[in-house]
């Protein structure tokens, strides 16, 4: 099998030892010497006598070739007793107790709280580590402490600024999936909260002031279009079918549509169709390409009092354009993402007309645990079986452009 790593691995990473009766010390050094003499592919043995019958079906399995004599003395001490032979369990780490709870147990994995900013406990054995939802992603350089780490799972789908931080070979998962609902969600509220006035309402009413707001744009017969068609940007389509608009699809390069667009236009397509949208909602990964995207070019590209909705990241829009955009009431934006973030208080947008923004709230809802708890545990059980995880986005610094809807959450 390969492991996350790309590495041989074993499901379960059978080795026998001499039975209960066994030293530690012993059993510690024998376990050692069978793990890290064994080639890629053997089956460790080595020692006399049959195992026990509840044992049997775990024999045949392959030895682990990435770990060190050392480590499998290390490993030794986590091992569960299965008669005569023992059966290496993997050392996960989780953000905190809570997390521990939710996440549950999972047959085979040994799971400990860290919130990567404390010393890490079980150091030298923890092979994948979840970190916290939210939090600066500076103390990530910590996982450089851990020899035996093989994988880091996110809990958001953004990684961009993740992947300078990851020790050389160590594999890194996002949460591609887990933030759909919550981010689509929100992009269809922010534009209809911006096109109907919400926030004169919410102004009015702060006031006691009953403000007639009639004739107000609505989403209705709205040309949309959306910039970053992967996971997130179909769940925004999906939750745009009802609204009787027309939809259009971006991505990186062009391809065959599918039950929500006709086609999905390539990026190169993107000057001859921003004229033509009242809508555009930005749901683009981070990337040196996508960085500046939305310049002044690309605003004034778009037709007077069209909505820009950015629910990707702050730094793809050129800031200071969409300032000045704004500023003169052209255009209106939407925005749970800004550059910089936190937006200061003397910020212009603040006070820009037409600008509505949320504090980077778009996957941190209810929705959020149900699905990282099911993602996570899907990933300690193929991390446990030896099998590819899901959402693998790079190794070290090495990306995989392949994903249009990647976003910070």
């Amino acid at each position: 099998m390969t492991g996350v790593d790309g590495s041989d691995a074993a499901d379960g990473r059978l080795v026998d030892g001499e039975g209960p009766d066994a030293g530690e010390a012993g059993l510690a050094d024998a376990v050692a010497v069978a793990v890290g003499e064994a080639a890629v592919g053997e089956v460790v043995t080595g020692f006399d006598g049959p195992p026990d019958e509840p044992c049997a079906p775990l024999l045949g399995e392959q030895a682990h070739s990435g770990r060190s004599a050392v480590a499998a003395r290390r490993a030794n001490e986590r091992m569960t007793q299965c008669g005569r032979y023992r059966r290496v369990m993997p050392v996960v780490s989780l953000p905190d107790t809570e997390w521990i709870e939710m996440v549950g147990p999972v047959a085979g994995i040994e799971a400990v709280p860290w919130d990567i900013v404390a010393e890490p406990p079980r150091r030298d054995e923890i092979e994948l580590v979840v970190p916290p939802y939210i939090g600066d992603r500076e103390p990530l350089r910590r996982l450089a402490m851990l020899p035996s780490l093989r994988a880091v799972q996110l809990l958001t789908a953004g990684y961009d600024d993740v992947l300078p931080l990851l020790p050389p070979g160590v594999t890194l998962a996002n949460a591609a999936g887990v933030h759909d609902a919550s981010t689509a969600e929100l992009a269809v509220g922010l534009a209809l909260a911006v096109l109907r006035g919400v926030p004169d309402m919410v102004r009015a009413q702060d006031r006691a002031r009953w403000v007639p707001l009639s004739g107000r744009p609505a989403l209705a017969d709205k040309r949309v279009l959306i910039l970053g068609y992967g996971s997130i940007g179909r769940a925004v389509a999906r939750r745009l079918t009802g609204f009787e608009v027309t939809l259009t699809a971006v991505a990186s390069q062009a391809r065959a549509g599918d039950d929500l667009v006709p086609r999905v236009h390539g990026i190169d397509e993107l000057p001859g169709l921003l004229p033509h949208h009242d809508v555009v909602v930005v749901i683009v990964p981070l990337s040196p390409a996508t960085t500046g995207l939305v310049d002044r070019d690309f605003l004034a590209a778009m037709p007077d009092g069209a909505l820009l909705v950015n629910v990707a990241r702050g730094k793809v829009v050129d800031t200071d354009a969409l300032v000045e955009a704004t500023a003169i009431g052209r255009i209106m934006a939407a925005l749970d993402v800004t550059d910089p973030e936190p937006l200061p208080d003397d910020h212009p947008l603040w006070r820009s007309p037409g600008v509505l923004v949320s504090p980077h709230v778009g996957g941190d809802t209810s929705a959020f645990a149900p699905r990282a708890v099911a993602l996570v545990r899907e990933q300690l059980t193929s991390l446990l079986r030896g099998e590819p995880l899901r959402n693998v986005v790079g190794t070290g610094e090495t990306v995989r452009a392949d994903g249009d809807a990647v976003r910070a959450t």
